[in-house]
């Protein structure tokens, strides 16, 4: 998480208020549809939050922020927004190998619990385990 206590609140008051207008925790920083099912791409945390941690040192809106930026203290900057209209995102990677050809993403698998995603990267910490990105192997 950013560690300015005060951008934080702000940006927790922004998903609270979009919990009750909206049922779910939309990004504050986004526009929603209202619909959850247009929205889930921007559910915090956010389908994107991993590739601009990994990318950028901090999410799109800034409530999380990679463990070297916090420690480094980073400025965080504006970043690029990897949603488009109606959740279809930027082009992803053009560099697939003979495996993944046929697939949209690379498949990631843990390797303390076994756990698969498919994503450009690894999460920056297994939602199973914990363990930390460098125990992702590209799976296929």
């Amino acid at each position: 998480m950013n560690p300015d206590q005060d951008f934080v609140m702000d940006l927790m008051d922004g998903l609270l208020r979009n919990k009750e207008r909206y049922g779910y925790l939309a990004c504050p920083c986004r526009l929603s549809k209202g619909e959850r099912e247009k929205d889930k791409d921007i559910i915090c945390p956010c389908d994107y939050r991993d590739s601009d941690l990994i990318d950028f040192g901090a999410c799109y809106c800034g409530l999380y922020i990679s463990k070297k930026a916090r420690d480094e203290g980073a400025l965080i900057r504006p970043l690029p927004d990897r949603r488009v209209k109606d959740g279809v995102t930027v082009a992803r990677n053009s560099g697939k190998d003979a495996t993944s050809r046929s697939l949209t993403y690379p498949v990631w698998r843990c390797k303390v619990c076994g756990y698969l995603c498919a994503r450009d990267n690894p999460p920056q910490n297994c939602p199973i385990c914990k363990v930390d990105s460098d125990r992702f192997e590209k799976f296929f």
